[in-house]
Formats: structure tokens, C-alpha cells, sequence
């Protein structure tokens, strides 16, 4: 009996309806509209109105998901976040209990902005060893909640929203099957992004919490680099192991993170520019939100087709980093 391969058969998203834009943001930070756009590509960003947390946005992207797949069950769910609802429980059966998906397993994947790959990772093998035969797997955020508004370096940068794809068991010659995976981290570099406090490591120092230490960080120049040379090797090792020389890949479609660094790991791979996914000048960095939100930006705008060939990849926080790919399969994103 073959081992089953996971297929991409249905894609949703949800954005806040508020628009930040970098005026807005330039009104009360030091800095300009032409400042944000010219280091990181991003003219406006999503957020999410008070009261709205991280599992509401993954429920509407995943119901969406599920209408695009014209289901109605899974048997696991994944939920790829950075800002769950609360550090205990996780936030994935709260959604698959409001998604009415009955006591099906569920759990919280935390790899920052890798968190996608690494959640279509695990549903993949949890299809391959037959534990699920369907798995809805969402990338959901609100980092509108751990940025310090005042925090020029990463205010301008981030933005709220959710996509969820809906994955099935079939064979590797399907359209929309999961050809790979190459999946990376390195613990030595945690420093570049973290959140210092509202953790064991804080607490066990026995000293009062500084309110400063619950802001997300990250070190710009170290992260560029590191993203550039990480995303670039995973992805290069990945083709490689699939057989996919770099000129067949279609469309290149990785982590939303800065227009400069897509382009250098685009020109590092050898994948033209104008094959880069691109939706970050309109949502910012969306963290684990962002793949998915770029994909379904891009069947909405017909820049991804059946059969094209995909290659996916991401760098986060841990550090972590990874890579998958893809012929695109017939569907319509909602």
C-alpha cells in the first residue's frame, strides 16, 4: 500500500477591515511614508478593531477554507500563531470547537513567522502515517498585540490577519500534492527575535516583570541576513531533493517579511523577480498569516495558475526557517 501524500484542496483568508496606512503611522513616529516604503516595500497594514484576538480571525479564514474545499470535517487542526488567545490553552481547539469540527485533536504550532511550514509539515505526516485523512491547518495573527506602538523598527512593519488551508489524503501525481519539505533552526541566534518577558525564563530570575520586556524584538540587519541566506539554502536544498531545476519553478511565494529580502533570495536562487509572490505592500508582515495571504492574493489576482509549479519559503524566530513545494491545484480561494 502506498503512502498517502498530503493535497492542497481548499484556501481561505481574513483581514481586519481597518487600514493602517504609513501616514497614519508617520503622524506619530518619527518617520515618513517614502522611509517605510523604500526599506521594507509596505505602503499599508492590517489591524485588527479592540476585542478581536487571534482565534477570531483564524475562524473566519478557516471557515473559508472549508467552503473552498466544499467540506464540512477534518480530523486535525493546526494553528500556526505567534499571539495565541491566551499562553494556556492553546488556541487550535478553541477554534476547531467554534468551527464546529466536533473533538477532533488540535494543537498550537510556534515557529514565528516559519509557523505555516512547519504546521503544513506536521499535517503532512500526519497524513503520510494515516493518523488524519484531512487536516485544516491556519496561520493566524494579531501582532498588533505584542508591538510596541512607539517601536518605530517594528510598528511600520507588522500587520494582523489569517489564511488556512484545507489538506487531504492522496498520491504525489495529483495537482496540489506536498512534494517536500526542508525544515531548519538554530537556537544560537533566539536573541534576533524574541519577545524577553512574559515567560519561565523571566519569572525564574524571581525579579518584577519590566512592562518594556512583553514588546516583541528584532535586530533588522542580523535578521536580513540570516532570512537571505537561510531561505535561500533551504529552498536551493529542497529543489534539489525534488528534482526541480530552478528555472521550472513558476512562482517563488516566501515569507512576507520585506520586499528585500524576497528579491535577494529570489536572485540568489536564480527564480526571475517577477516570479516573487508579492502581497506584503498591502498587509505588511503577517508572521505565520503571511503565506497563506500571499497565495490567496495571488489566485485572486491570476498570478498563480493550475500547474504552476510553487516553491514556498520562510525564516522566524528560534531561529527558524523552511521550505515546501507544489503544483498548484485547481481550486478558488476564498
Amino acid at each position: 500500500m502506498s503512502t498517502p501524500t498530503a493535497v492542497l484542496e481548499g484556501l481561505g483568508t481574513a483581514l481586519p477591515p481597518r487600514v493602517v496606512t504609513n501616514a497614519e503611522l508617520a503622524d506619530r513616529l518619527d518617520t515618513s511614508d517614502e522611509w517605510i516604503r523604500s526599506r521594507t516595500g509596505i505602503s499599508e497594514r492590517r489591524m485588527v478593531a479592540p476585542g478581536v484576538a487571534t482565534s477570531d480571525l483564524a475562524v473566519e479564514a478557516g471557515e473559508r477554507a472549508l467552503k473552498s474545499a466544499n467540506v464540512h470535517e477534518v480530523d486535525l487542526v493546526v494553528v500556526a500563531t505567534t499571539t495565541p488567545d491566551h499562553p494556556c490553552p492553546a488556541t487550535a481547539p478553541d477554534v476547531a470547537s467554534r468551527l464546529g469540527l466536533g473533538p477532533v485533536p488540535a494543537y498550537d504550532m510556534a515557529a514565528v513567522c516559519s509557523g505555516f511550514v512547519y504546521a503544513l509539515s506536521g499535517a503532512a505526516g500526519a497524513i503520510a502515517s494515516r493518523q488524519a485523512g484531512r487536516v485544516l491547518v491556519i496561520g493566524s495573527e494579531t501582532f498588533s498585540s505584542i508591538i510596541s506602538p512607539e517601536d518605530r523598527s517594528t510598528a511600520v512593519i507588522f500587520g494582523d490577519g489569517a489564511g488556512a488551508v484545507v489538506l487531504r489524503a492522496g498520491s504525489a501525481g495529483e495537482p496540489g500534492s506536498l512534494l517536500g519539505f526542508d525544515l531548519g533552526s538554530d537556537g544560537a541566534l533566539a536573541d534576533l527575535i524574541k519577545i524577553p518577558g512574559s515567560g519561565s525564563r523571566q519569572r525564574a530570575t524571581g525579579l518584577p516583570p519590566d512592562p518594556d520586556d512583553s514588546w516583541f524584538t528584532m535586530q533588522g540587519r542580523p535578521v536580513f541576513t540570516n532570512a537571505v541566506k537561510r531561505m535561500a539554502g533551504s529552498a536551493d536544498a529542497l529543489l534539489k531533493r525534488i528534482g526541480w531545476p530552478v528555472d521550472s519553478v513558476d512562482r517563488f511565494v516566501g515569507h512576507q517579511a520585506n520586499v528585500r529580502i524576497l528579491h535577494a533570495v529570489a536572485e540568489q536562487l536564480g527564480v526571475p523577480a517577477d516570479r516573487a509572490v508579492i502581497n506584503l505592500d498591502k498587509v505588511g508582515n503577517t508572521s505565520a498569516a503571511s503565506i497563506p495571504l500571499a497565495m490567496g492574493a495571488a489566485v485572486a489576482d491570476g498570478d498563480l495558475a493550475p500547474g504552476d509549479r510553487v516553491l514556498i519559503s520562510a525564516f522566524g524566530g528560534g531561529v527558524t526557517w523552511g521550505s515546501a513545494a507544489l503544483v498548484w491545484p485547481d481550486l478558488t480561494a476564498l
